[in-house]
């Protein structure tokens, strides 16, 4: 008995950080434009949507490779990113946040509407880009329904590509000199203004990047579900928020950590509670964090000086 739930443990473990790693691709988007402009990107989860078409549509012509297919879809996602910013952000950046969160969510019903108007509400498949292989990592053979730990050659592409991204923001943001302008402009953007940084331009840079990283999150969603649609980056972006808040919203390894518990919680609730609560769990959790830490798991308190 304690071998099967252990078997079952590390599958759903699996499972869960397949999912997680999507999830936190999504937070980072959301906690790299609060911790600059301290607005939350409503639209987000739209972007994370036209990612996952524009590679489907160019999967589906036949003509583009997929690792290419996967780069022209961030660049996409990251030049809509940047119009985004552009059209509803800038012209109300010294406005109250409240207009700013009005306009995040107004230009995200837009941007569904829109996707519904030209595409149609339909669920479309997303072509494979390569066979998925599945490899047996442990075995209870002797039970009535055998029990496996399994992994397909999917779960280690989406978890890799994640983990590399993450990876690869981690440095740009430490490493690079893009990287401190975008920590000096968090922590005070007329200071960095007035040592010749074109605050604009982080800003841009910003949405271009946490758009890039929804969009491939998109991609792997798509791919791994087999399904895109004009309303799927409704829950996943609000999950994304949620695994952003989690982590400590404005904190990047925070939005990481976020995003793999978010979905190890979802994984580990739908098998062992009940499947139809997997999206309550994400809003239980926080709930939960805003109680008992309002900050965040690897945020802190920041008092304003007035």
């Amino acid at each position: 008995m304690f071998l099967q739930e252990l078997i079952t443990f590390f599958q759903q473990l699996l499972n869960g950080l397949t999912l997680g790693s999507t999830y936190a691709l999504i937070a980072l988007g959301y906690t790299m434009v609060y911790g600059i402009l301290e607005i939350i990107n409503f639209a987000h989860g739209e972007i994370y949507m036209f990612g996952a078409f524009v590679g489907m549509f160019l999967l589906r012509s036949g003509k583009v490779p997929f690792p290419l297919a996967f780069l022209l879809a961030m660049g996409a996602a990251a030049l809509l990113g940047v119009t985004i910013e552009r059209i509803a952000y800038r012209p109300l950046r010294r406005s109250p946040r409240i207009t700013a969160l009005i306009s995040a969510i107004g230009m995200s019903i837009l941007l569904q509407n829109l996707a519904i108007l030209l595409l149609g509400p339909q669920t479309s498949p997303f072509p494979k880009p390569f066979a998925v292989s599945v490899f047996k990592l442990a075995e209870l053979p002797n039970y009535p329904h055998a029990l496996t730990v399994q992994i397909n050659t999917l779960q280690i592409f989406i978890m890799l590509i994640s983990f590399a991204l993450m990876l690869g923001l981690h440095f740009l943001v430490q490493k690079t000199k893009i990287g401190k302008a975008m920590r000096a402009t968090a922590q005070d953007k007329e200071t960095v203004s007035l040592m010749g940084i074109n605050v604009n331009n982080v800003i841009s840079i910003t949405f271009a990047i946490g758009s890039a990283l929804g969009a491939a999150a998109g991609i792997l969603i798509g791919i791994y579900f087999n399904a895109v649609y004009p309303t799927m980056g409704v829950m996943p972006g609000l999950k994304g928020f949620v695994a952003a808040v989690m982590g400590g919203i404005g904190n990047i390894p925070g939005a990481m950590v976020g995003g793999l518990l978010l979905g190890l919680m979802e994984v580990f609730g739908a098998a062992y509670i009940s499947s139809s609560l997997k999206d309550a769990i994400a809003f239980a959790v926080l709930i939960i964090i805003l109680l008992l830490r309002p900050a965040g798991l690897l945020g802190k308190n920041v008092q304003e000086k007035v």
